[in-house]
């Protein structure tokens, strides 16, 4: 009952600081949590949809000792506002993609007993694959929704419990191999010089691809 108390909590918290929830993606199966996926499109102040899971708060991450990070965290990506989410559309994975990365990266903590925070970058397995034919990337970063209003980066649910928002923003490999390489200031640096942000644009520049050499 207590994860439904927070999905309700969450979603009129999605409403106040980001926009009506036009649907919800409900899971039939869940595996360790139940993830669903609301979703928020495009409004005249901010063109561009936006899926932001619930559930993924349900139960803690596992954080060591010597780490000061959230416990408590869902999960969102920025799209394009004309995106395909019909049903039918989400048969074809260059569209399911985005869903099914929020969903496998809400999980991750709760397969894995490790946490998500600022910076983390995770490949799609092992050797990375793109998430779906045709798209370039094949890893992700977890960083702050910096084009959501600055409220909606956290829920308060009571004394125990704040909920932390975070956005994922897919990656090339070249950019992925820089900031293994060199960090995520390095990385961030490349983005706001290009000028990207949270929102995922299929197709976008590489920041880390030169003309000549990797980086």
């Amino acid at each position: 009952a207590a994860g439904e108390v927070c999905i309700e909590q969450i979603s009129a918290h999605i409403e106040r600081h980001l926009g009506p929830v036009s649907s919800v993606f409900h899971e039939i199966v869940s595996d360790a949590v139940h993830i669903d996926v609301h979703v928020v499109p495009a409004t005249e102040e901010f063109p561009h949809l936006r899926l932001v899971t619930s559930g993924m708060s349900d139960l803690p991450m596992t954080l060591s000792d010597d780490v000061d990070a959230p416990r408590y965290m869902e999960l969102m990506v920025t799209l394009p506002a004309d995106w395909p989410l019909q049903q039918a559309d989400l048969e074809d994975e260059r569209h399911y993609w985005p869903i099914r990365l929020l969903k496998m990266m809400a999980r991750l903590p709760h397969k894995f007993d490790t946490w998500l925070g600022f910076g983390h970058t995770i490949p799609n397995f092992d050797p990375p694959a793109p998430y779906a034919p045709g798209v370039g990337f094949d890893g992700v970063i977890v960083l702050p929704p910096v084009n959501a209003p600055e409220d909606f980066g956290h829920l308060v649910i009571d004394a125990e419990k704040t909920i932390v928002f975070m956005s994922l923003v897919p990656l090339y490999p070249e950019e992925m191999a820089l900031k293994l390489k060199k960090g995520s200031d390095a990385l961030l640096d490349r983005f706001d010089a290009k000028g990207v942000s949270d929102i995922i644009e299929p197709g976008r520049v590489n920041v880390a691809r030169k003309r000549f050499g990797l980086f």
